[in-house]
């Protein structure tokens, strides 16, 4: 049941306000391959035959019968027991949660405008069924009854965690108001589920609707032949076939800001890139994110908090503002001083090229490269060759085959989404099947930015019967072009290892409980498992075994391979000013203690003075397209990859003192944190694997922050 919330408030948060409204012919049920049982191999979703008229119908059929086994549970006239109410609970809402698994998955990676209409209707009418069930007085005064002679009970530690994790998510969403407080908290909840989506739907037109086109080679000047011919065939694309586009996805933009010679265009796209979301137009999100934040303050009064980051961090490790800030502030200060030593060193490498005048943000990704080359002799241009995406991701696989034994099989039977999504089968090393991956990796208009990693179904246990997880990866990289595979830079072949690691705690789970499965757990311990990948990713002796010539065949030159380790301390003190000011960012959006509107230019604005982030870098998410924070789940917790950090850093020296694919060291790894889930507080997790607590200075080390 605890999943099935999280569930509907994270399609409600993907729900959008749409001014016209319109419901697609309905469907009989007969006819619904959402509502039938699926026939395709292990269980998998039937794409090919979902259509968009399907979802609303099986969305419906899905509340309905969830509505009907709570009234049931509620209105027993048996004495509430751990089996009859929680177990009930957990296990009601199969329908719904597998219907919006399979609609996250379209919406996030294959979305359209029909979608997008079911989206603005379903975001009202889930928020309402959610708070229908949690503030249900008789459902949770049979939870309370049994948390009350919790310790009488004869639970096994992973049914006391459900208990108590149930308890709490009644509790944190309000089941212990009055009435009065119930309704306003609902009325809050329903305008949250649409103004969330509607801001990264926002986003999503705004990454779309700019492209820098350009028509003669002489602008072209300083890009690769490759970017030059991506950018031909993106024009081709889009109807101005002899003509360049660059766009404001990633693997368009950034590129474009490190390698064009072009200053003028190159703030021209920078500029165009920053201002997602703060155009003053019908996309424009700065008045919806100033809301939400408001409206959050108002929640967490409501709840008896005193700010939305105390609400949130009191689930999460660092517990409350103040643990967060303080492992802010213990790197920030170093970051700072590196950062500012780095603008000079560009400056300076800028003047001696004759350009006078301040260093600007679209000219750091231009002289970092330049001076990467200059002093390692190193570039990303250089690299790319050896990081075929498929390469890459075998490589990965291998990764997980030598810690654990996984085979990865690929699949050509299982139903896909989009044509650019490939299948695998994962095994033990005895043949046991594990679960199926989706690896799904190149942008489209259709798919929002970034990378990540979730399930459409996920890993429990019943009767005895093990139900196997179904995981996606997904990322925006470099597409292939009519004469040349992906080809990756070696920070996307990271990517590709991280988004992996969260596909391995999923599907290497090993719990009862689907609500506490796999990366159910808080938000600050989720990227241990991620960035842990990391790690292999980049070691010497892993990098030269998938790091290979796309033509040749040949292993990367350990010549290289020295380049990349030198040069890895290199603009550190950008990367973590840049992505720590946006932690600060998040964490002042969500310390606000009245539920007031705040002027989001000027709010950010002071935000970042406070810091005192120099001019000459931007802040990683400007508030109008910060995702992660305004319709996504990283809301006062975007520091959690900073908090992760500390973990990964100081647990992948458990593998280098042992030894990389160290078999004990493994399968410590995979028992204690893994495959644990939510069953257990993530420190004893960690702890059982470490035999202590994390250390900072490993963190601070990697970062070339410790003298």
């Amino acid at each position: 049941m605890k999943k099935t919330l999280l569930l509907i408030a994270a399609l409600a948060v993907l729900a959008l306000a749409c001014a016209k409204k319109e419901t697609p012919a309905p469907v009989i049920q007969e006819q619904n391959p959402l509502l039938a049982e699926w026939t395709a191999p292990f269980g998998t979703p039937p794409f090919d035959q979902i259509k968009e008229a399907h979802f609303r119908p099986a969305f419906d059929e899905g509340m309905a019968r969830q509505k009907k086994e709570v009234e049931t549970i509620a209105a027993s006239t048996e004495a509430p027991t751990f089996a009859n109410t929680i177990e009930a609970m957990e296990y009601g809402g199969a329908l719904l949660s597998k219907v919006g698994n399979v609609f996250g998955a379209l919406t996030e990676n294959n979305t359209n405008d029909v979608l997008q209409k079911i989206q603005a209707e379903l975001a009202p009418v889930l928020a309402k069924h959610a708070d229908d069930i949690v503030l249900n007085a008789r459902l949770f005064e049979r939870v309370k009854a049994i948390h009350e002679k919790r310790d009488t009970l004869g639970l096994t530690p992973e049914q006391a965690r459900l208990l108590e994790e149930t308890y709490k998510g009644f509790v944190r969403s309000g089941a212990a108001l009055d009435e009065a407080k119930k309704a306003e908290l609902r009325k809050v909840n329903e305008e949250l589920a649409v103004l969330s989506q509607k801001f990264g739907q926002n986003v999503l037109a705004e990454d779309n609707g700019f492209k820098l086109v350009l028509e003669k080679k002489e602008d072209l000047a300083g890009l690769p032949e490759d970017m030059v011919t991506s950018a031909a065939e993106a024009a081709k694309a889009a109807g101005q076939e002899g003509k360049w586009a660059f766009s404001l996805h990633k693997p368009s933009c950034i590129p474009f800001f490190q390698y064009s010679s072009r200053r003028d265009l190159r703030e021209k796209l920078f500029k165009a890139f920053i201002k997602r979301g703060d155009n003053d137009n019908a996309t424009d999100n700065k008045k919806i994110l100033s809301r939400i934040a408001a409206l959050r303050v108002s929640r967490a009064n409501l709840l008896g908090y005193k700010t939305h980051a105390d609400y949130v961090l009191e689930e999460n490790m660092a517990k409350t503002p103040a643990g967060v800030y303080k492992l802010l502030d213990q790197v920030w200060k170093p970051a700072l001083a590196t950062a500012k030593a780095e603008a000079r060193e560009l400056e300076a490498m800028m003047h001696k090229a004759g350009i006078a005048g301040k260093l600007e943000p679209w000219d750091w990704w231009f002289y970092a490269d330049k001076l990467k080359k200059a002093k390692y002799d190193l570039d990303d241009e250089s690299l790319r060759p050896y990081f075929e995406l498929k390469a890459v991701r075998q490589g990965a696989f291998d990764v997980a085959g030598k810690l654990w034994g996984l085979k990865f099989e690929k699949r050509t039977d299982i139903p896909v989404y989009h044509p650019d999504v490939e299948t695998f089968e994962v095994k033990e090393a005895d043949g046991t099947h594990i679960g199926i991956l989706y690896s799904d990796y190149f942008p489209r208009p259709a798919k929002r930015g970034g990378a990540w990693s979730s399930a459409i179904r996920e890993e429990s246990v019943r009767n005895g019967v093990k139900t196997t997880p179904i995981v996606y990866n997904v990322g925006n990289f470099t597409k292939p072009t009519a004469d040349k595979p992906s080809l990756i830079t070696f920070e996307e072949a990271s990517t590709l290892f991280h988004e992996f690691g969260h596909a391995l705690h999923d599907l290497l789970s090993n719990v009862t409980y689907e609500s506490l499965s796999g990366t159910n757990v808080p938000r600050d311990f989720v990227e241990l498992p991620s960035q842990l990948m990391e790690n292999w990713a980049g070691d010497s002796e892993v990098i030269k075994i998938y790091a290979k010539h796309y033509k040749t065949g040949e292993p990367i030159p350990q010549a290289l391979v020295d380049k990349i380790k030198k040069a890895g301390l290199f603009n550190q003190g950008f990367t973590t000013v840049e992505y720590m000011s946006a932690c600060y960012l998040d964490m002042d959006w969500h310390t606000l203690t009245e539920p007031k509107e705040q002027d989001a230019a000027a709010f950010e604005a002071a935000s970042l003075k406070k810091i005192g982030l120099i001019p000459e870098i931007v802040v990683r998410y400007r508030s109008p397209y910060f995702q992660h924070i305004f319709s996504s789940g990283y809301s006062a917790g975007y520091y959690s990859y900073l908090w992760s950090e500390v973990l990964d850093a100081d647990a992948f020296q458990a593998f280098k003192e042992t030894g990389l694919y160290d078999q004990k060291t493994a399968k410590s790894y995979r028992d204690n944190i893994l495959s644990k889930g939510n069953t257990r507080e993530p420190m004893e997790s960690y702890k059982a694997f470490r035999g202590r607590e994390p250390k900072v200075e490993p963190l601070l080390k990697r970062r070339g922050f410790l003298k």
